[in-house]
């Protein structure tokens, strides 16, 4: 919802609007780098054989309009200066470009971790910041500390762990790879139709969708137990 006593001026509109122009201007070449990307993950076996399925995306406009509205109200409440131009919206904003890794359970992160990095390296694919791990979940951070991916708190349930690497190109660019087991991509996706980025005006679907997480934390759990059942059972 917008923030109260904060007014979005002609100026910034015209700003916001122009943004998201550029943004429609240089989606072939982010599709080029989705592309690119999408290959070089698809064709590693090692990194495969761990992944139940992907997906991936372009940012949809009128989301990336909301979103730059949203960090413009948020600049001028805190007295900040909108820093985001032409010449760095496509790499500041690291999500225009999109890309999902889904999994059945959570160890397979460590090889996952380990498979993706490979694959950056190989195609030249820079990191742009150190992964982070975003979990509500104690228990779940302490497993992601000791794998080595840097857990950060999720005060909205969300769990994934996220990736941003920069485009191999001359112009520079983000894609944003989010990692997380299929049970978590259920509570990902009902929170985004309804919730997300402006929370659903029912109180009781707010909290459903509380009660949500922490079933599918639950069902994580669950199959992470019936893995490791598994191989102790074979071995």
């Amino acid at each position: 919802m917008p923030k109260v006593g904060i007014t979005i001026t002609k100026a910034d509109r015209k700003l916001i609007s122009g943004l998201v122009a550029h943004y429609v201007k240089n989606r072939s070449f982010l599709e080029v780098m989705l592309k690119q990307l999408s290959d070089a993950i698809l064709g590693s076996q090692e990194l495969m054989a761990q992944v139940h399925s992907t997906k991936g995306r372009l940012k949809d406009p009128a989301h990336l309009e909301d979103k730059l509205l949203r960090q413009l109200r948020d600049a001028k409440l805190k007295k900040r200066p909108f820093t985001i131009s032409e010449k760095n919206l496509l790499y500041r904003i690291t999500d225009l470009v999109g890309f999902r890794i889904l999994h059945l359970h959570t160890e397979q992160i460590i090889s996952i971790d380990r498979e993706l990095r490979a694959v950056f390296d190989e195609y030249k694919f820079p990191l742009f910041e150190e992964p982070k791990a975003r979990t509500w979940d104690d228990e779940t951070r302490e497993f992601f500390r000791g794998v080595g991916i840097r857990p950060v708190k999720s005060p909205t349930l969300y769990t994934s762990v996220h990736y941003v690497v920069e485009s191999n190109s001359s112009t520079k660019a983000t894609c944003e790879i989010q990692v997380r087991t299929l049970a978590e991509e259920l509570w990902g996706e009902v929170d985004h139709s309804m919730n997300y980025p402006h929370e659903s005006p029912v109180p009781s679907c707010r909290e459903q969708i509380k009660v949500l997480a922490r079933v599918t934390s639950s069902c994580s759990r669950l199959v992470d137990s019936i893995f490791r059942s598994a191989k102790s059972g074979s071995s």
